[in-house]
């Protein structure tokens, strides 16, 4: 189909307000709205954005199956059927990739029948477009547009910012679910506090605090992870959903930043951790060296096999942990908008 728009489309901001897709999606069509280039539409789900769908002649959607649908075939038919009844481009989330299991298959169906019958596709980074091309296969690759951070500069550092503590504390943002790294952490953490402790360090409690609450269905895992934890002398700590001020302060509080995803395909937690002037450990992949090679400095990388070495060292020198202060931190959401009223209007 060819993508010719006199305007930019309309965006619509489809799904519940505290998941990472929706609120990026509203970070971007503020940030387009602020130079008075877009209108914007906020759907809590599907079925709620199909009026503004019919109406309009252009529209922009940020997708994720487990937003459209309850089931990836169920997200694939309402972004065909929104196709067909207006000029729709879509940036997708959550490329699939092998790690998903028995879904991957369905998945993969899922996301190609979207990308066909939308006009155009993007993508946040490079490496899901490796993913897209290795095993979604469609006819033109989706455009690539990296997140944007909402700052352009890593903020300063507050005079006790680095401080040195005696606990040992591990920071992980963002919901819990199976696969974003705790359980390594929790492992890891253990393993960082017996080796401190057995070279002479004063290492106080062994905490690892996850700045966020269990996705819907995986409260169990909660538990779970709470007895895996006592078992290895390490208290497990969960904040629960937190407001915007009270989740950025979590992230500031002392303790080593962690982004540990096993499966990561494009990951807003590591922004949020930069934007507060942190410097995460994050767990080495090709997703995760994009980002440090499109904001250096910002990320620390580890293998796999070395985070509780990476946690101790990080432990003896907290400054490591923080940026310098005015560490660019580009593409920001502005540059992110103007990626995509470019991409718009190109013929």
């Amino acid at each position: 189909m060819s993508r010719v728009t006199a305007q930019l489309p309309l965006l619509l901001v489809v799904g519940p307000s505290g998941h990472g897709v929706v609120q990026y999606g509203a970070d971007v069509a503020s940030a387009l709205i602020a130079d008075g280039a877009a209108r914007v539409e906020v759907a809590a789900d599907p079925t709620a954005g199909r009026a503004a769908v019919e109406r309009e002649r252009s529209v922009h959607v940020h997708v994720t199956d487990r937003i459209f649908g309850d089931s990836p075939e169920a997200a694939a038919a309402v972004i065909e059927e929104w196709a067909a009844l207006c000029r729709l481009t879509i940036t997708v989330h959550d490329v699939p990739q092998p790690s998903d299991g028995k879904m991957f298959a369905r998945r993969v169906a899922a996301y190609h029948r979207m990308a066909s019958a939308a006009e155009a596709t993007a993508l946040n980074s490079a490496h899901e477009q490796h993913l897209w091309r290795e095993h979604i296969g469609t006819a033109s690759l989706p455009a690539v547009i990296p997140l944007g951070a909402r700052i352009a500069q890593a903020p300063g550092l507050g005079p006790d910012a680095a401080a040195s503590v005696a606990d040992l504390v591990v920071l992980l943002a963002g919901f819990v679910y199976p696969g974003k790294g705790h359980r390594p952490a929790i492992t890891a953490a253990a393993a960082a506090a017996a080796h401190l402790r057995a070279g002479g360090g004063d290492v106080g409690h062994v905490v690892v605090r996850a700045i966020g609450a269990p996705s819907r269905g995986h409260e169990s895992d909660v538990d779970a992870l709470r007895a895996d934890a006592e078992a290895l002398g390490v208290e497990l700590e969960v904040t629960g959903f937190l407001a915007d001020d009270a989740f950025a302060q979590a992230l500031q509080a002392p303790g080593i930043p962690l982004a540990a995803h096993e499966h990561v395909s494009a990951s807003r937690s590591m922004l949020d951790w930069v934007e507060v002037g942190r410097r995460p450990l994050v767990v080495d992949s090709r997703y995760a060296r994009e980002m440090a090679e499109l904001r250096p400095g910002t990320l620390s990388l580890y293998g796999p096999a070395a985070l509780p070495a990476a946690l101790a060292d990080a432990w003896l020198t907290p400054s490591r942990t923080w940026q310098e202060a005015g560490t660019a931190l580009a593409p920001t959401l502005r540059d992110a908008a103007a990626a995509y009223a470019a991409w718009w209007q190109a013929p």
